[in-house]
């Protein structure tokens, strides 16, 4: 088990002692089946950003699929490690700051996919109001929800009635569905959902 200096996950030098010492128990190594299902029964491709997208899997999926994907990070050493590895689809990895992202044109589609629960709770109001301001109005936020009632992480785990409080104000949920290929950390504590931007 490597051992760590930076103990906050808000700031980008945590998350860059982890891609450094290539310590990511979150990387399943491949796109989940729901995302792969989502982007077979879309009508069309959508201009896709993806907060955190540690080595940019679904990057390259999407890319490949013809989506307009942007993935960004505030770590480094995690843009560096995901372009590395996307090679020919590196270009759509930027390091920027969620908070202070602006995307290059009106987008379509926000990917979670372990984000929102690699940040503390505190945070969890800020990151559901840029995602409401990121989206146009019939945009949709789809992706992995994790729930636990643990106290400590990441992951940070929520219940559904928090995960409802913190959404429904901007969203309206469309789609929920069981997880069937959860990596270790996650299996039996996560839900795939589609919440579509209130008009």
């Amino acid at each position: 088990m490597p051992t760590f200096d930076s103990r906050d996950p808000t700031e980008p030098a945590f998350w860059s002692e982890r891609f450094e010492q290539r310590f990511m128990p979150w990387d399943r190594g491949g796109v989940p089946a729901a995302l792969q299902q989502f982007v077979a029964a879309a009508r069309k491709p959508l201009v896709t950003l993806i907060p955190g997208c540690g080595l940019g899997h679904e990057v390259a999926y999407l890319s490949e699929a013809g989506w307009d994907v942007t993935a960004i990070d505030f770590s480094p050493a995690a843009v560096a490690a995901a372009r590395r590895a996307l090679g020919a689809w590196a270009e759509r990895v930027v390091q920027s700051d969620f908070f202070s992202f602006v995307p290059p044109q009106p987008l379509g589609l926000i990917y979670e996919r372990a984000f929102l629960c690699a940040l503390p709770r505190r945070i969890w109001p800020a990151v559901a109001a840029r995602w409401a301001e990121l989206l146009p109005p019939g945009g949709l936020l789809a992706g992995f929800f994790y729930f636990d009632d643990k106290t400590s992480g990441p992951p940070f785990g929520t219940s559904a009635a928090e995960l409802d409080m913190l959404l429904t104000p901007h969203f309206d949920c469309i789609e929920d569905a069981p997880v069937a290929d959860s990596i270790a950390v996650f299996v039996g504590k996560e839900r795939w959902k589609i919440w579509r931007k209130k008009a």
